[in-house]
């Protein structure tokens, strides 16, 4: 296939995924409403799992034409778009405030789950038994949120449910939402096929790898839904599922797409010495990265989404240069490896120091 079919093929396949998601998101969103659940919990969950059908679906088809590096460039690439573009992105549209919940539970459990695929890798592969541990975590993790917020709903008053718990949707509205999330899942498995048909496509004509096409064209195509899902909740003030949206799509990649695709794969996911020594570290380092700034005030500042936004342009930038071998990529690698990454990392320290030594010597709340 030439260059000129691949794209229009590649640009076909994105508005499918874009406009599978959005239904299955909206159809979703409407029967999880009829469980009564936090805002937070359905942007872990629901609309998560929702946006990040995509990948699963690219990831899947990838796995079943043997295209396993490509499965692992997306997974891996799409974490690291999610958290440094969208994460950022959003809060550069609005400062993003954080849940307790998300430090204390979502955001270390993400850490976990970045570090044990680390780990998984470590042998060259991620095979069934790595896979059937990895899908284990994520319906213990599901089962948990769903239980944590349906017990959180019940004591809240009914005034402040959104009116929600008063009544459970009818049967038409059941009903189109059916509709919704079956029409959804249809398009997204088309256009994850047409995509992954494209990339292997344009990979091959431009001389670039698989994991390279997974890890920056697939994955922040297939990563559109989040970003489109965060910052139009961001804009209008729903900033849970904005931040619950990323990182559980994160955690859903990482635990769902990646153990699913270790199950079906024959031979496990092949995890290449490049993405062991570079790519799987820069997604752990990323997820480690947020529970700095998301402990220091429980917020996400403007200028800390563009520090990650800046991040992502830099992480792009590399690739590319690398994947073409570009004379300048030694220049940009000692550059963000002396430079950039250690002022970052002195910047989370002096701010973590901040944040402790301001909740130290503030004064205890008055007894009521």
């Amino acid at each position: 296939m030439s260059l000129a079919p691949a794209l229009l093929l590649f640009m076909v396949g994105s508005v499918l995924l874009v406009v599978g998601a959005e239904s299955l998101v909206r159809g979703a969103s409407r029967l999880a409403a009829a469980a009564r659940v936090s805002p937070l919990v359905v942007g872990l969950t629901v609309v998560a799992f929702g946006t990040s059908s995509p990948e699963f679906a690219v990831t899947i088809g990838s796995v079943a034409q043997g295209q396993t590096d490509l499965a692992l460039g997306n997974v891996i690439g799409s974490n690291i778009f999610n958290i440094l573009l969208i994460l950022g992105a959003s809060a550069a549209v609005a400062p993003l405030i954080v849940d307790q919940q998300l430090v204390r539970l979502d955001v270390p459990l993400l850490i976990a789950a970045s570090f044990a695929v680390v780990l998984m890798g470590l042998d060259g592969g991620i095979g069934r038994l790595d896979g059937l541990l990895l899908v284990a975590g994520l319906s213990a993790y599901t089962l948990f949120l769903v239980w944590q917020g349906r017990r959180a709903q019940r004591t809240m008053p009914v005034d402040h449910q959104d009116g929600r718990g008063a009544q459970p949707p009818g049967h038409g509205r059941w009903r189109l939402s059916l509709v919704l999330v079956v029409a959804g899942l249809l398009l997204l498995v088309v256009g994850a096929q047409l995509l992954v048909d494209a990339a292997v496509s344009i990979a091959s004509t431009l001389g670039a790898s698989s994991l390279v096409i997974g890890l920056t064209v697939v994955a922040a195509g297939t990563s559109l839904p989040e970003l489109a899902t965060s910052l139009l909740a961001s804009v209008r003030g729903q900033r849970d599922i904005a931040v619950g949206n990323a990182i559980g799509s994160c955690l859903f990649n990482l635990l769902g797409v990646l153990g699913v695709a270790g199950l079906m794969a024959p031979d496990g996911i092949g995890v290449s010495a490049g993405a062991l020594t570079f790519d799987l570290p820069i997604m752990l380092i990323v997820a480690v990265a947020t529970l700095p700034v998301f402990f220091t005030g429980h917020r996400i500042a403007r200028w800390e989404g563009a520090v990650f936004v800046a991040y992502y342009v830099a992480y792009t930038a590399y690739l590319v240069l690398d994947a073409s071998q570009h004379p300048a990529l030694p220049a940009f690698g000692t550059a963000m490896t002396w430079f950039i990454l250690p002022l970052t990392v002195l910047t989370l320290l002096v701010l973590t120091f901040r944040a402790v030594r301001e909740r130290r010597s503030a004064p205890p709340a008055p007894v009521r």
